[in-house]
């Protein structure tokens, strides 16, 4: 069983990572983000009531979001294992979800903790620029990654462009709702002998080397 939830700062590549562990492990990746708009496009009514929170304003509780959660752990392709994106996001998510998870038996295996330094997060995210044509991404933070004429993509041509989000008040917003309500999870999994710490700053290839290293050996904390 590989039950796997990732704690990670901004462009840590979470995502990424997740992609590539479910594509070899034939187990699902899942983000809570699309089970919510799964649930709204469904018109049940628990996606009403999820709709009616969003269109308030308001964070969609930690309530709902397990139950959601738990909803979808039932499907068969789960069986084998999921990999949690997005989720937990807070020591009392976690602690909900471990309630939950002792209930039925089940528990989360590894917690994979992607270290990455804030002023290379800040490079990530504030120097990344996308072809408004082809969709490639490049950074001019980097020399590996610059395109070869400024504002314009190597392979088609195609303007270069900023994602609204790329923005420095975005990511110092993130950056800081990160540090005050995810980091302390850091911890939580550590006390639990869960927690492996691996540098994401090297490139996405060696992130994933030592992921599977520990996934493919049983590797378990003494």
């Amino acid at each position: 069983m590989k039950n796997i939830i990732f704690v990670a700062p901004p462009a840590a590549g979470k995502g990424t990572q997740s992609q590539m562990i479910s594509e070899r492990y034939n187990i699902p990746h899942i983000s809570t983000g699309s089970i919510l708009r799964n649930e709204i496009a469904s018109n049940s009514e628990l996606g009403y009531k999820i709709q009616q929170e969003i269109e308030l304003g308001n964070l969609v509780n930690d309530t709902l979001i397990i139950e959601l959660l738990l909803k979808r752990l039932q499907n068969n392709d789960c069986i084998n294992g999921y990999i949690l994106d997005g989720f937990p996001r807070t020591i009392n998510q976690a602690i909900l979800y471990d309630k939950i998870l002792e209930e039925s038996e089940s528990q989360i295996d590894y917690v994979f903790y992607l270290k990455l330094p804030m002023e290379e997060a800040f490079k990530r995210i504030v120097g990344r620029l996308t072809c408004s044509s082809c969709q490639a991404v490049y950074n001019y933070m980097y020399d590996s990654t610059k395109p070869k004429v400024e504002g314009h993509c190597d392979k088609c041509n195609g303007l270069l462009v900023k994602r609204d989000d790329d923005t420095i008040e975005v990511f110092e917003k993130r950056f800081q709702v990160y540090s005050n309500e995810t980091v302390p999870l850091i911890d939580y999994y550590k006390k639990q002998n869960k927690l492996y710490e691996i540098d994401s700053s090297i490139s996405k290839e060696y992130t994933f080397e030592q992921i599977i290293s520990i996934l493919d050996n049983g590797d378990k904390n003494d």
